[in-house]
């Protein structure tokens, strides 16, 4: 049964090599695995996800993907120095404080853009 599952995130790359230098040099990120079809990630959090070269990337116009942290401000001001820059967003409900949206109740994100105009979240919601 998929209860019994884990679910990776597909993220598309208009470029592959590209996107593995914006994952490398700007999120710290390397590949565990990578095969014709693409470029595995796992972090020591857990969070698995694929990266695989499409003429689709950036077309979503959602978030793609979330990575939760422990501490959203401390994670903006780090990616902040490497030069990323975050979306914000008009959302009812939402306060922001910089870079950082606290949500209440559902804590606190931050929105940017990878190298292939995909959105990806830094979050310190705790999954169920």
């Amino acid at each position: 049964m998929l209860t019994d599952s884990k679910v990776m995130a597909n993220i598309p790359a208009a470029d592959l090599e590209r996107a593995r230098r914006f994952y490398a040099d700007k999120l710290g990120l390397e590949p565990t695995d990578e095969n014709p079809g693409g470029l595995f990630y796992t972090t020591a959090g857990g969070t698995s996800f694929h990266l695989y070269e499409t003429d689709q990337a950036g077309k979503a116009g959602h978030t793609i993907a979330q990575f939760h942290v422990a501490d959203v401000r401390k994670e903006v001001d780090d990616l902040g120095t490497k030069g990323i820059s975050f979306e914000h967003y008009d959302m009812p409900g939402v306060t922001w404080d910089g870079d950082v949206a606290g949500m209440g109740d559902a804590g606190h994100a931050a929105w940017f853009k990878d190298s292939e105009d995909n959105i990806l979240c830094i979050d310190d919601m705790v999954p169920a």
